[in-house]
């Protein structure tokens, strides 16, 4: 059965139809290969989310005051990370100096997937990195933040 949908190859050609092709064989349309909640039908920007609100969440225990704080995942620094980072390539910044909008953590998600061989080491970097950012925040060292993780 053909699809109605069409594509333009270029400026002034007439629209090609498209063949429906993925029931070639006559077993029915491809479903999803897995159930959306096993972790396997979520791509990685969705599994990184999952890490930093899951190292946020063990925080908030401790730090009660983050549940102020905005949040936010990026796929990469900004070309003028130079300016506001010792580093090479951050892994995250604070950004505080925004009037009339709360305090914003910024972790960026490929710098420090780079940085991982595996998913258990990534969990731990990333929460390494949430744990430096919120110690930047409250101007106190990483592991004064991090004092309750030998607990969880």
């Amino acid at each position: 059965m053909p699809t109605t949908a069409s594509i333009r190859s270029g400026a002034g050609q007439e629209p090609r139809r498209r063949k429906h092709t993925r029931d070639r064989r006559g077993r029915g349309l491809r479903g999803p290969l897995a159930p959306p909640q096993v972790p396997l039908a979520l791509t990685r920007a969705e599994q990184f989310d999952e890490l930093v609100l899951d190292a946020v969440e063990r925080l908030e225990r401790r730090w009660p005051r983050l549940a102020e704080i905005e949040l936010a995942v990026e796929e990469v620094p900004p070309a003028d990370a130079e300016h506001w980072s010792d580093e090479v390539v951050p892994l995250g910044r604070v950004i505080a100096d925004r009037p009339g909008e709360p305090v914003r953590i910024v972790i960026y998600r490929r710098p420090v997937e780079a940085r991982a061989a595996g998913r258990p080491e990534l969990a731990d970097l990333v929460y390494e990195v949430v744990v430096e950012q919120v110690a930047e925040l409250m101007g106190v060292e990483p592991d004064d933040v991090d004092q309750g993780r030998d607990e969880d």
